[in-house]
């Protein structure tokens, strides 16, 4: 046996009764998931936050009815029984899973979450012999079948085209500060600090697998640094630049791959076509630095390539001087 399942019943085993409650506790948990998507989403996107609450008054509505066949049936003691106490019953993602996510992201889950009710209520019709309960959960199944249509009529009520501009906004706001700009500096750092190192050790040693080892430890060094600064530097509480965890994981990772870029070609024995090919990589990079810095910071796309060449070029032209002296 494995522990946990043991515990179980199979669906196919469960009363009527016991499948009026299932669906009773399971409306509940509905309702308050999309009271907490609600809560969630209130401070940023108040148009969307009103349509989770309106789903969630409907939720509640169905659960009333529920109650109301289960006392017309079998009284007011409902057992207790939940999702979890169902073999192969469907499972919801705990609210905590989906803090961190996109607006769209919530939109995806509620509408898998309508269509596991749907699903359920198709199975739970089949079980009743009850003409009126089948009748009742037929129509919660057709009820939840059609909440994304209920879904856009709520977004047209709550949401004009102004709502759906400044949502869209926020959001790309939300993206440009949680990954976009750690992600930049991490690359701009990778890609132009190690560019000393690097190429001072190969011209100093002229040896690829050193300049290769001294670029790896330089990359992932500074990876290591970047990161931890990122996340430690700011908990997003007061600046709304989001989770610094995530902050942190696109400062460190795009840093390493800065560097890496120019440092990998060394693998290559023949010096001088690991040279040239890493500078061909190092444009590729500071190419890259400046259409990301226009697309996503609004950066002109000639000034920010004079600024990235520029300082590359410099710290280019220190690293060979020092490895050629």
């Amino acid at each position: 046996m494995i522990p946990g399942l043991s515990q179980r019943r199979r669906f196919s085993d469960l009363s009527e009764q016991e499948v009026l409650a299932l669906a009773i506790s399971s409306e509940e948990d509905d309702a308050r998931i999309y009271r907490s998507y609600a809560e969630q989403l209130r401070a940023d996107y108040p148009d969307s936050a009103r349509i989770f609450e309106d789903m969630a008054r409907e939720e509640d509505g169905h659960r009333q009815r529920l109650i109301e066949k289960h006392r017309e049936r079998f009284g007011d003691v409902i057992p207790l029984i939940r999702r979890e106490h169902v073999s192969g019953y469907y499972a919801r993602r705990p609210v905590w899973l989906v803090q961190n996510l996109g607006i769209e992201r919530i939109r995806e889950e509620a509408e898998m979450m309508e269509r596991d009710a749907h699903h359920f209520y198709l199975k739970a019709a089949q079980k009743t012999q009850d003409a009126a309960t089948r009748k009742m959960l037929g129509d919660l199944a057709a009820a939840e079948a059609g909440h994304s249509a209920s879904a856009e009529r709520l977004t047209e009520r709550h949401l004009d085209e102004d709502s759906k501009e400044a949502e869209e906004r926020t959001a790309h706001r939300q993206f440009v500060l949680t990954w976009v700009q750690p992600g930049l500096a991490g690359l701009m750092d990778g890609s132009v600090s190690t560019l000393a190192p690097i190429f001072a050790t190969a011209f100093a040693t002229q040896d690829t697998w050193t300049t290769f080892l001294v670029g790896l430890a330089a990359s992932v060094g500074a990876g290591i640094s970047m990161g931890f600064t990122e996340a430690a530097s700011d908990d997003g509480e007061i600046s709304g630049r989001g989770s610094p965890i995530k902050r942190g994981i696109a400062s460190g990772v795009m840093t390493t791959l800065g560097g890496l870029g120019h440092a990998l070609p060394y693998l290559i024995p023949h010096f001088w076509t690991a040279t040239i090919i890493a500078m061909i990589v190092v444009f590729v990079e500071l190419w890259a630095i400046a259409w990301i810095q226009k697309k996503y910071m609004e950066t002109p796309f000639f000034r920010a390539a004079f600024q990235v060449v520029l300082g590359g070029a410099l710290v280019f032209g220190a690293g060979v001087l020092i490895g050629s002296a």
